[in-house]
């Protein structure tokens, strides 16, 4: 049963009713419809208003883009909508998960590296906030898994930390800050992720610990976070045995994933944690959830089975089709599709969406989008880069270099993503200003057999690694790949003991697994230009190393700190 007067709903009577009266009101096509949130990438009025007229859909969610063509899409969705949308972002770094122009307040781990429990509180205004001015009223954040397999591919830095007291403050932090701007969260992903070195999206990974274990840690958090009154959480495509086994020690299949699993959702979620609000699947083209069951009986049962809502799409027409078929067919109960649609209407009545649907201001005007990227959001970025940026180690005693000493840079960009030539071309930017002579070392064209230790260090005074490597869905690893083979050439760190080697990395923390040997090492979570900035003022010494790692960098292998 919901109860609407309880958190996170806290509704009023008028608003009890609006839930309950919209509901009675609604042909089966409409019930069936808000059940969806898909991704849309049109912004062509007439397919948007062909969209709606067809699948009645309780919420969307667009890529980010340009500000002003989101402002204007999600207008106009809402104003052809009978009933107010949901409208999505994944605002997990600020408010470019959004507009394209938003801030870029900092991955989470940066945030979590700050110890300054006030940078959670501000990653959830800046990316709340200049969401909200676009029109986005659902944020798909904060992310609050636990960063405790540095094999993981997908949460890296995408999680605040590898301890729960952390996250549980920073995640709260978030939360306020979103309530204040009256977008709903979405903490995710339920049960959690951080544990299984493999992809949900790739599989269904298993989150392995014991029940006790999980209650001290992962349950630990949501707990937390449903206590804090979050109005959503998401159930990722990840398997939890321990409590598959807990609750039914016959039950045939232990390695389901959260988003078709009734002991995960009902019992664990619901009962056990006392979770009152809205289940949003993660996206349903997952391989995790795909590979789960076939797809005729999935997407019915991802809803009787206790998800409220359903997340992206393989064909829209066909899924909705399923959708009606599983209903018809008693897959999908009449208990379980009054329950979810009134719990996503009464999600949109905690946000006040059908009040400010007769006002019309479900999208503030377009002179909201001055908050995108404005003055104060963008010193809070820098602070907050400031507080992070993180020494690993300089056994060495390399720190500070200079353009005197360190004249001669050669800068190894190690990447393979989109903004590797804008980071390359900002880092070589900075350091000229700098004085420094920054040569970018090209993979084609490498030196093999013919170069020489001697040749090396005539030419160059200070070997510099940045690595842009960032964990991606669909990639299996974010690791060190080098472009010379063996020690020949010189993309390989063999140097260290014949120059100055420094290593930052600009996204993945656990570099120093691969490159072990190089002595000075410096963590920065993200490849922002603030996080840039702040690493060019610390390893010039006008700026102390101020973050504390919030996961072990070292891999628990000794040999990686020295």
């Amino acid at each position: 049963m919901i109860n609407f007067k309880d958190k996170p709903f806290n509704l009023t009577e008028e608003q009890i009713k609006w839930v309950e009266s919209t509901y009675e009101k609604m042909t089966l096509d409409e019930k069936i419809g808000q059940l969806f949130c898909p991704v849309v990438f049109s912004k062509d009025e007439t397919e948007l208003k062909d969209f709606l007229d067809k699948y009645k859909v309780g919420g969307v969610l667009y890529r980010e883009g340009p500000g002003e063509e989101i402002h204007a899409a999600h207008s106009f969705l809402q104003k052809e909508s009978k009933l107010p949308l949901l409208i999505a972002a994944n605002l997990e770094y600020g408010g470019n998960g959004s507009a394209l122009e938003g801030t870029f307040y900092g991955r989470e781990m940066l945030v979590g590296a700050t110890g300054n429990y006030e940078r959670g509180y501000q990653l959830g205004k800046v990316s709340c906030s200049e969401g909200a001015a676009v029109g986005v009223n659902w944020a798909f954040a904060p992310v609050v898994d636990l960063d405790r397999n540095y094999h993981n591919p997908i949460i890296n830095v995408r999680a605040f930390s590898d301890d729960e007291e952390t996250v549980i403050e920073m995640g709260r932090g978030y939360l306020k800050a979103a309530r204040e701007e009256e977008v709903a969260t979405s903490v995710k992903h339920f049960p959690g992720d951080g544990i299984d070195e493999r992809d949900q999206h790739l599989l269904t990974s298993v989150n392995s610990l014991s029940a006790d274990e999980w209650d001290e840690s992962f349950g630990k958090v949501y707990k937390a976070m449903i206590d804090e009154g979050t109005l959503t959480v998401m159930a990722g495509h990840i398997a939890l045995p321990a409590y598959e086994e807990y609750f039914d020690k016959k039950a045939p299949d232990r390695v389901i994933p959260a988003t078709l699993s009734k002991n995960l959702l009902q019992k664990l979620l619901r009962e056990k944690l006392g979770f009152n609000g809205l289940i949003v699947s993660d996206a349903s083209p997952m391989v995790g959830f795909c590979a789960a069951m076939d797809r005729e009986h999935a997407v019915p049962a991802c809803i009787e089975n206790g998800c409220d809502m359903f997340l992206f799409n393989r064909n829209i027409d066909e899924d909705y089709e399923f959708m009606h078929k599983g209903y018809e067919s008693g897959i999908l109960s009449e208990e379980r599709l009054k329950e979810a649609v009134e719990r996503i209407l009464a999600t949109k009545a905690a946000l006040n969406l059908p009040k400010k649907k007769k006002a019309g201001t479900l999208v503030p005007n377009k002179d909201a989008l001055k908050i995108l990227s404005c003055k104060e959001h963008v010193e809070w970025a820098k602070e907050c880069a400031d507080e992070g940026v993180t020494l690993v180690k300089d056994t060495q005693k390399l720190l500070p270099v200079s353009p005197k000493r360190h004249k001669r840079v050669l800068l190894e960009l190690m990447g393979g993503f989109d903004s590797d030539e804008r980071v390359s071309s900002y880092m070589i930017g900075r350091l000229t200003e700098e004085g420094f002579e920054v040569t970018l070392y090209e993979k084609e064209g490498f030196e093999v057999m013919n170069d020489s230790v001697g040749n090396l260090k005539s030419k160059y005074d200070l070997i510099l690694y940045v690595g842009n490597i960032e964990t991606s869905s669909n990639k299996t690893t974010a690791r060190l790949n080098w472009h010379t083979m063996f020690g020949l050439g010189n993309n390989m760190p063999w140097m260290v003991n014949e120059l100055p080697v420094m290593f930052v990395s600009l996204g993945n923390p656990y570099h120093l697994l691969d490159a072990p040997m190089v002595k000075t090492f410096i963590n920065g979570y993200c490849n922002s230009e603030f996080v840039m900035d702040a690493v060019i003022d610390k390893i010039l010494g006008r700026s102390e190393f101020k973050g504390k790692s919030p996961v072990d960098p070292f891999c628990g292998k000794m040999d990686l700190k020295f």
